[in-house]
């Protein structure tokens, strides 16, 4: 395996001052056995310097260890998680410039607290295969993190979108499947075959599948056309943008590198963009905003403007809110559902919030006090006792019961229309979660009205952690609540000896 010049660097600097620690040597004691300068020795334990060999052998004849030990790129196990760091593609492969990390900053971070940087690394590392985290996990893990430290807003990738929309779609013009087939086959030689995965099981799970040597894309004959053609917009962006290196299958992706994910992020945002025109949806959501009342018939009718998904216009709202209306305390997730059970799981979250909010528990159940739920539980009753195919939009003011923060939710549940073989008869619903503060307050005039037609509830985080203990809605007793008051309880009397 080969090792950049500069994690070899990193390497024999760590082991340099590893040597010279354990036998008691000061810098400057080191650097007058060997003959160097002070700030010489230094710089090679940054990992800044490589010595050359004559260099290399007066440190080894100082530290009374053989040349080849010091040279060897192999390390005692107190370096080991680093070594393994710098061996693996995280560092090659990462872009930390997107987070604002100068690499070489990190690695002398790593350089100068190697024994608490490399327990720290031993102790994530120990964490990922506890939760038996992928690398395709971690990559999406970190992306979530560009998208939240940048309000889910890329100004670069709206003006592309603008861009394409007037050279293809002019005049307000909608993008539709027969533009984005037409584009795709004529500009891009992309031919369109449907696969039908009734007949082909193996491949229920994936909406399209991209074959590079054939320029084929094939389309999972079940997608509704929201579907189809979003996915035909995110196809037309790959090539638009020049994205060459891409994951092939959607909604599965089995990436290579953070590069194939965040490229993959970029080709969705450009198909979100292009299909849900910005100046439009601002002025829209102007108008929406402007209403004294709340009216659930009134966005869902807003969605069915833009022929998306529920899941798919919420994205795009995240996109342009913060931006256009300057609402940046906000959050999204999606969660599925059973018709007739009592299992809710969290299948997506984005957080612009840090408030509060749900995220993936372990061993817990979340509130059911959500709307997100409680639409579910509605929508799975019509299913039942009505016959009813639709979607169904509920908005709720909800207040934490421990915090005391305030947030507007609006949550659209429907059938899970993608994926019919391995997602049969479940629901979904997604929801933009908005915190209540005084820019919200000033964006949406109907926040000021107390007969606005937003029911409020006081919610909670999870039912092992909640103190409502009078709550009809708990599934599970408050355990972890208990929990650590005990322990509190315990520190006082501690205290008090």
């Amino acid at each position: 395996m080969t090792h950049p010049t500069d994690h070899i660097r990193l390497l024999f600097g760590l082991k340099l001052r590893q040597l010279r620690l354990e036998k008691g040597l000061s810098v400057s004691e080191l650097a007058g056995r060997s003959g160097m300068a002070i700030s010489y020795i230094s710089e090679i334990e940054k990992g800044r310097k490589y010595p050359k060999a004559d260099k290399i052998s007066g440190l080894a004849n100082a530290l009374n260890v053989d040349y080849d030990t010091l040279v060897s790129l192999k390390v005692n196990k107190k370096l080991a998680p680093i070594a393994d760091l710098l061996r693996s593609k995280f560092l090659t492969e990462i872009p930390l410039e997107l987070f604002g990390i100068d690499p070489s900053d990190l690695i002398e971070l790593l350089a100068e607290a190697p024994d608490k940087v490399s327990a720290m690394i031993r102790t994530f590392m120990d964490i990922a295969l506890s939760y038996n985290m992928s690398v395709e996990r971690l990559y999406l893990a970190m992306l979530r993190s560009y998208q939240e430290i940048n309000d889910n807003h890329f100004e670069a990738i709206e003006a592309d979108a603008a861009q394409f929309l007037d050279e293809f779609a002019p005049a307000n013009q909608r993008v539709d499947m027969g533009l984005l087939t037409n584009l795709l086959k004529t500009r891009y030689d992309v031919s369109l075959v449907v696969f039908n995965p009734m007949q082909q099981t193996d491949l229920a799970q994936l909406r399209s599948v991209y074959k590079p040597e054939s320029r084929t894309l094939h389309l999972n004959s079940e997608l509704s056309e929201a579907q189809k053609t979003y996915i035909l917009a995110r196809e037309a962006g790959f090539h638009y943008l020049g994205l060459k290196n891409r994951p092939y299958t959607y909604a599965y992706v089995e990436a290579d590198s953070f590069e194939q994910i965040l490229n993959n992020y970029k080709a969705s945002y450009f198909a979100g963009a292009v299909l849900i025109r910005r100046d439009e949806l601002v002025n829209r959501l102007t108008d929406l905003f402007a209403h004294d009342t709340w009216s659930n018939e009134a966005f869902l009718d807003l969605i069915s403007h833009f022929g998306a998904t529920p899941e798919r216009f919420f994205y795009r709202l995240s996109n342009v809110l913060p931006r256009d209306f300057g609402i940046d305390q906000l959050f999204f997730y999606r969660i599925n559902n059973t018709p007739g059970q009592t299992t809710f799981s969290l299948t997506k979250e984005m957080h612009l919030s840090r408030q509060q909010g749900p995220r993936g528990m372990v061993d817990e159940h979340f509130c059911r006090r959500w709307v997100a739920l409680t639409i579910l539980q509605e929508l799975g009753f019509r299913q039942v006792h009505s016959d009813f195919g639709g979607s169904l939009c509920q908005a709720q003011r909800s207040t934490y019961a421990d915090t005391g923060n305030e947030f507007l939710i609006i949550s659209v549940a429907h059938p899970h229309r993608s994926d019919k073989a391995s997602h049969a008869g479940q629901n979904m619903s997604v929801s933009m979660c908005f915190a209540v503060n005084d820019t919200l307050r000033a964006k949406m005039r109907f926040l000021n009205n107390p007969d606005a037609g937003i029911p409020s509830r006081t919610v909670n985080e999870a039912c092992e952690r909640c103190g409502i203990f009078d709550c009809r809605e708990r599934i599970a007793p408050p355990t972890i609540l208990q929990k650590k008051r005990q322990i509190d309880s315990m520190k006082e009397a501690v205290n008090r000896l």
